[in-house]
């Protein structure tokens, strides 16, 4: 293999006269073919290309998701069916919950309902206070009672179990059971019952939320 004489390529550079490309020899003829070579792409690439690369990129991030876009609408699709017969079936379990709700005409008789569960299983009712205000909520109303029962401790569980199976709602709350010096227990509890409001006090709530809501912003 020959030795490259970079002497004399140095001096076929000096010797040329790059204003005239028809005396150029064939070293200067390569190096400035090889660079054109070189410079048209890379022209091409900051000049055009490369915008048109990234709209490429971003036409395939926006197919993507419009991809992913497709396949959530077309789970919702399927399981359409599923998600009415879902609503339904809560629809249908609400209604039955509101059930258990008595309205404002029916507390009395629930109220004397717990009571005679007590005295059925042999307590002694010392303190039956049912609270002077009910705290409203978005579509129901909630009543706190006060109890306080003396009895042995097989009697107030079966309370507890009767309060539990009445045909309303009734929770026992914030439970607590002293043993007395002549052997019975006595248990302070709170009742919670609950009723649904009518369409005239749902009404009045949601006034009055609005008018919260707007003072709030004020």
């Amino acid at each position: 293999m020959a030795a490259i004489d970079f002497k004399k390529i140095v001096d076929d550079f000096k010797a040329t006269n790059w204003q005239d490309p028809g005396t150029w020899t064939g070293i200067p003829k390569t190096v400035v073919l090889i660079a054109i070579i070189v410079a048209l792409p890379v022209a091409g690439y900051f000049g055009l290309w490369q915008g048109q690369l990234e709209e490429l990129e971003q036409g395939k991030a926006q197919e993507e998701k419009h991809k992913q876009d497709y396949l959530n609408k077309k789970k919702q699709a399927i399981n359409l069916d599923l998600h009415k017969q879902q609503l339904r079936e809560i629809d249908t379990q609400f209604g039955a919950l509101l059930k258990q709700l008595p309205n404002k005409s029916q507390m009395d008789a629930l109220l004397v309902d717990i009571n005679q569960a007590g005295l059925g299983r042999g307590l002694q009712f010392e303190l039956f206070k049912p609270a002077a205000q009910e705290t409203v909520r978005d579509f129901y109303a909630e009543l706190p009672i006060t109890v306080r029962v003396m009895g042995v401790y097989h009697d107030m569980g079966a309370f507890a179990s009767d309060v539990g199976q009445l045909s309303r709602i009734v929770t026992l709350n914030d439970v607590n059971i002293d043993a007395g010096k002549d052997g019975n227990l006595t248990m302070n509890v709170v009742a919670r019952t609950f009723r649904y409001l009518d369409e005239e006090e749902v009404a009045a709530q949601r006034k009055s939320a609005t008018a919260a809501k707007k003072g709030a912003k004020k």
